[in-house]
């Protein structure tokens, strides 16, 4: 089971630090998530310094809300981030249900779906060297990996599982076991349906938090404050943060035994010697 870190979002200065301890130890990607109007570093200017402070770990959008930005300037910064990691990166990609995220950057939300399936297919045409158009030429430089960086596709509908298939290479969801084996099906029978060979690859994200009661009470602060919008619902998810040792164990076995090829740890405190533990705990 290949086991990864999200990074926090409240203390940008320390996230070089947190890339440093984790390329040393036994986790397999760093994730980071994506919001407009919040106090979050931006992703891909994130993940581009993190990819030049480390050698091994993948770097990742988890996930960046790829409706709310400007397709060709996507495709060359994803296409530039792929070159610099050296094929580590990961562009998960979702729609987001926030209106702020939409308003503050001019785009419509009610159409982000079909947006964004009109991004993918002209990001699939640049990442394999095609013009943009007929008055406009091709867009580079060329991904390190043939097609594109790989791509995840952040669900828990339908629809949004049905790009797995259509124009994805895996699925990256969020939620508990049971929901999650549910999406982890409907994304391989996607995969069936649009006749892709081999498997989609389906990772797991579960929040944790890691130390003493102090890294919890942050952990469970930040959560409550990135949902907000969300009423009650941001305090179950808080309410679902694991902070055991026996209960990281269990989780990425329960994702482990459901398929997952990945579980993100995803850490909601700024303390880096979270990282130190956690590999200590999965090593």
């Amino acid at each position: 089971m290949k086991v990864g870190l999200g990074l926090p979002l409240d203390d940008t200065e320390s996230l070089l630090d947190w890339a440093v301890r984790a390329d040393a130890g036994p986790f397999t990607t760093l994730g980071i998530a994506d919001r407009i109007p919040y106090h979050n570093p931006e992703p891909l200017v994130t993940l581009a310094a993190i990819a030049g402070a480390t050698s091994r770990v993948r770097v990742q959008t988890e996930v960046l809300l790829a409706p709310v930005r400007e397709t060709v300037l996507l495709a060359k910064q994803a296409a530039t981030l792929d070159r610099i990691s050296g094929g580590r990166f990961t562009l998960g990609l979702g729609l987001g249900g926030r209106t702020d995220d939409y308003l503050a950057t001019g785009f419509e939300q009610r159409t982000r779906g079909r947006r964004l399936d009109q991004q993918m297919a002209t990001l699939r045409d640049l990442w394999a060297g095609r013009p943009l158009s007929e008055d406009v030429g091709p867009i580079g430089p060329l991904p390190t990996t043939p097609g594109g960086p790989e791509v995840l596709f952040g669900a828990f509908a339908p629809p949004a599982v049905d790009r797995v298939g259509k124009w994805g290479d895996g699925l990256l969801t969020a939620g508990d076991p049971a929901m999650t084996n549910q999406l982890f099906r409907a994304a391989e029978q996607s995969w069936e349906t649009h006749g892709r060979t081999g498997r989609p690859r389906l990772v797991a994200q579960v929040n944790v938090a890691f130390g003493p009661d102090t890294v919890t009470a942050e952990a469970r602060r930040n959560i409550l404050s990135y949902y907000d919008f969300t009423g009650e619902y941001a305090t179950r998810i808080a309410d679902a943060l694991v902070t055991s040792d026996a209960g990281i164990r269990a989780v990425i076995k329960a994702f482990s035994d459901i398929g997952a090829e990945e579980v993100m740890l995803y850490c909601w405190s700024t303390d880096p010697h979270q990282v130190d533990r956690i590999a200590t705990l999965i090593a």
